[in-house]
């Protein structure tokens, strides 16, 4: 006998749970789902010896002590799985228990006996391990089962009984499945961690974002647009198909160091400054400029879109102008150096001589904190429940995902999307804090190979788990040197690439629509006089907009439960550099789309796809049918291999639904 024996677990205990997916940092950060979706979970669980394994997945609401379970099947390999449905938003937590099942194993067990005292020896030990399974039962089951063993416990004894029919009285099925409703969990292995989950409402995983400034709403140039003016360009934003209508920062403009027009440090009387150096004496981040309007308009605005079925998104941006109130009401939020002066932010090679940075590390940086949340809370009660959270990777991490659990856990509902375009760690770690959404390096990624990796890795466990893209092919700070040449083929394959790649994705509207495409230099991705800094002039009336053909990208999003996550997405080989081409499946199967991508602006593309039926549930043999539901063309394909032509003027790219039910080849349009 040992000395000592260990008290910490149960030394009986034989299961072993190696390892629970998904999980994020072992379960230092949630794993993200929305609702609607099946949380399938993955254990290896074993145990030694050949005894039969049993395991269950096991979840709750936080805060809930009741806990619900079902039974995970053996994939192989010693891999169980099981899932649950996403019904409700808010945070759960999940786990895994397993066990040696004695009953099961003692069944296992006799099935494998041939000798006539071998069985009768099992039957007996059956008759116990079923007696036990009585005592755990329900008082119906109770008498059922233990008339079992009485009866299997006096043929065992008595001789008589023939061992086959002995062997399949103990065997009986129906009373098993009754026996294994009440298993000995008494030596059950639990997982050590309850795993973290956060369910978000469907818009953090499928949304379509425009990106406006309400300044440049006016109908007319030269006038400073309000939200009246905006309420006007409401109906055509919705019927594009957009479902989040985002603002840049809508609050008072510093007058203290001004920029002028095209980034001027110096700005003339008539000059509007920039957005995101906020506050002055009309007030701070809870203060609206007054030339958009008033609280009430804002508010008037806010009903407005949701009508419509848009949300009102706005930007948050944690930073002062000089003149801003918490300057001179909270000095110790800032860090002052020898000269009584704040160092303006910075972001080599860019300097915002009109911005200054909070101090994180602040001696106040409680009352910072919940000032900050205090700003969120302001917004929400106007009515918006989704912000763009501007360059968080410069604040305190901590602070995030402090405050992103604070304000989910009274609203679960509100959405956060991280504006970081940042090294890749950082971009992971922020979504890990909480961010619902986060920005991504689509917007320089253009060859084939860039995007097939990149792709592949953001849509591909473990960052699936946690990381949900959201793709701008273009933002107010980014004009790539793919756009500078103004090519629509250029902006519609673009487009296409954003909103079929990634579920969530974006565009800085009306500069996207139109084409806008002058640098402010060579070599610069900043626009010639940006919105960022004056006001701007749209013509939304102008017959080269592409607002018809992005209309159009987003109807078939909206029809296609294919294209409204990320996890479905598979690369498929075609043997042109210039062509990219991928599927995305429904989680059901029914819904499969194929997109190809000419990604050459300027020469017509063809090549070989290969696309084997059998990857698309369709039997070898047979035909199938692919509808361009960009052209509305119908192409009848059979076989693995198909040929693909696309003319970047005409027709950039293919948006094919796979129809799998095939009539006769006149049901087609074109044959392949």
């Amino acid at each position: 006998m040992p000395e000592s024996l260990p008290t910490a677990q149960d030394g009986r205990i034989r299961a072993v749970i190696d390892t629970v997916l998904p999980a994020v940092d072992g379960g230092r950060f949630a794993v993200k789902r929305v609702v609607g979706d099946s949380m399938r979970v993955s254990a290896h669980c074993f145990a030694d010896g050949h005894d039969v394994l049993r395991a269950m997945l096991r979840w709750r609401e936080e805060g809930q002590t009741e806990v619900h379970e079902v039974p995970m099947q053996l994939l192989g390999n010693d891999v169980w799985s099981a899932e649950f449905a996403l019904a409700a938003v808010g945070r759960y937590r999940y786990s895994v228990c397993a066990w040696v099942d004695t009953f099961e194993s003692w069944r296992h067990d006799m099935a494998r006996r041939t000798e006539g005292e071998d069985i009768r020896m099992a039957a007996q030990v059956g008759a116990l391990e079923i007696s036990a399974c009585a005592q755990r039962a329900s008082e119906d089951a109770q008498q059922q089962l233990s008339r079992w063993a009485g009866e299997l416990e006096h043929a065992a004894a008595d001789g008589t009984t023939d061992a086959k029919a002995l062997k399949a009285q103990a065997l009986d099925p129906i009373l098993a499945a009754l026996a294994a409703r009440y298993p000995n969990r008494g030596l059950q292995a639990q997982f050590p961690v309850e795993l973290p989950l956060v369910v978000d409402r469907q818009r953090a995983g499928f949304s379509a974002w425009y990106e406006m400034f309400p300044r440049s709403a006016a109908l007319e140039p030269g006038r400073h647009g309000t939200f009246k003016d905006v309420e006007a360009r409401l109906p055509a934003i919705a019927a594009m198909g957009f479902d989040v209508l985002y603002f840049p920062p809508i609050h008072p403009i510093g007058r203290v160091l001004r920029k002028g027009r095209n980034n001027a440090l110096t700005a003339s009387p008539e000059d509007v400054g920039s957005p995101w150096a906020i506050g002055a004496a009309e007030g701070g981040h809870k203060s609206i400029l007054p030339a958009l309007g008033t609280p009430e308009d804002f508010r008037h605005l806010v009903a407005q879109a949701a009508r419509l079925g848009l949300e009102i998104a706005l930007d948050i941006a944690f930073q002062c102008a000089p003149d801003h109130p918490y300057v001179q009401e909270h000095p110790a939020w800032f860090r002052w150096r020898p000269d009584g002066s704040v160092q303006y932010a910075e972001n080599p090679p860019k300097k915002y001589q009109d911005i200054y940075p909070f101090n994180f590390e602040s001696e106040d940086w409680c009352g910072l904190w919940m000032e900050l949340k205090s700003v969120f809370e302001h917004w929400m009660g106007e009515g918006v429940h989704i912000f763009r959270v501007d360059n968080p990777h410069t604040k305190a991490f901590a602070f995030w995902e402090w405050v992103i659990a604070e304000i989910k856990c009274e609203h679960p509902e509100v959405l956060f999307l991280a504006e970081a375009f940042t090294r890749p760690k950082i971009m992971h770690r922020l979504a890990k804090l909480g961010f619902s959404q986060s920005y991504t390096y689509f917007t320089w990624r253009n060859s084939k190979e860039e995007l097939t990796a990149y792709f592949t890795e953001l849509c591909s466990a473990p960052h699936a788990d946690y990381f949900r893209p959201n793709a701008w092919p273009n933002t107010p700070d980014i004009l790539n040197e793919r756009l500078q040449q103004g090519e629509p083929a250029v902006y519609r394959a673009r487009l296409v690439l954003a909103a079929t790649l990634a579920a969530n994705y974006g565009i800085y509207g009306p500069a996207f629509e139109l084409c806008a495409h002058q640098p402010k230099e060579p070599g610069s991705e900043e626009y010639l006089d940006s919105e960022k800094y004056q006001l701007r002039h749209w013509n939304h009336d102008d017959p080269a907009s592409l607002a018809p053909f992005i209309t159009r990208v987003n109807q078939i999003r909206r029809s296609n439960p294919a294209l409204q996550a990320d996890r479905g997405l598979r690369f498929v080989p075609i043997d042109n550099d210039q062509l990219l081409a991928y599927t995305k499946t429904a989680p059901d199967g029914d819904n499969v789309v194929l997109t190809v991508v000419n990604l050459d602006p300027h020469h017509v593309q063809s090549g070989w796809l290969t696309l084997p039926p059998e990857s698309l549930q369709v039997e070898p043999s047979r035909a199938f049918q692919m509808h361009d539901l960009l052209s509305n063309q119908r192409f009848f394909w059979q076989g693995s291999q198909h040929l693909i032509r696309l003319d970047p003027h005409t027709a950039p790219a293919h948006i094919f639904v796979l129809r799998r039910h095939v009539r006769n080849e006149r049901d087609f349009d074109y044959f392949l």
